[in-house]
């Protein structure tokens, strides 16, 4: 048996491409990323039956949240809340503008070797990998033969795709992961397969 995971990067917040919001608190949706969410609630909910979905389940932060709660009551699903997949800690990068990053050498080396760099203060690619691939193990064990969504953060959801892919984490550069884009993978007892990359959806 299989388990289908739908993995949904949040919509569209007014900091996307300028600041590295990380775990920043109170990073909100404007009214382009609620679109958004409402666009992927309606075709997650065109493409799946609502008996077929075990649960749906959302990164802490605001931003995800705030995209994920359409999602849920278009599926009639209570929204579960999983700290596991929350954004990368950034540590003291976090809140700082990429212009300003572009001048810390730590930011090239990051953005040259995810497999031995670390944000100041912060946690490997590989650590969040772990926490996501962790999550989607269990709610595998759990879901046999059902749909799980995961509502997440760019470079977490490279992270997992990278992972089942069977490719190293320093390939993460080769995957788009768009605000509001669905990837989606079937995962069993024999290895799993990537159906969808980076679908966004509607207009």
């Amino acid at each position: 048996m299989t388990t289908t995971f739908f993995l949904v990067r949040h919509a569209a917040h007014d900091r996307v491409g300028t600041i590295l919001c990380g775990r920043m608190p109170n990073v909100k949706l404007g009214p382009v990323g609620k679109g958004q969410a409402e666009r992927l609630a309606e075709c997650l909910a065109e493409r799946l039956a609502r008996d077929d979905v075990a649960c749906v389940c959302a990164s802490p932060l605001e931003r995800a949240l705030e995209t994920a709660q359409p999602v849920a009551a278009s599926l009639g699903q209570r929204l579960h809340v999983r700290d596991a997949i929350t954004e990368i800690d950034y540590g003291r990068w976090t809140g700082m503008s990429f212009d300003a990053l572009g001048q810390d050498p730590l930011w090239l080396s990051w953005n040259c070797s995810r497999s031995t760099s670390r944000p100041p203060d912060g946690e490997t690619m590989l650590e969040a990998q772990a926490r996501i691939v962790g999550v989607m193990e269990q709610l595998r064990s759990l879901h046999a033969g059902r749909a799980v969504v995961l509502v997440s953060h760019g470079d977490v959801i490279k992270a997992a795709l990278l992972y089942h892919l069977g490719m190293p984490i320093d390939a993460y550069d080769r995957i788009d992961v768009e605000p509001a884009s669905i990837s989606t993978l079937v995962v069993g007892d024999w290895g799993s397969k990537v159906l969808r990359l980076n679908e966004v959806a509607g207009p």
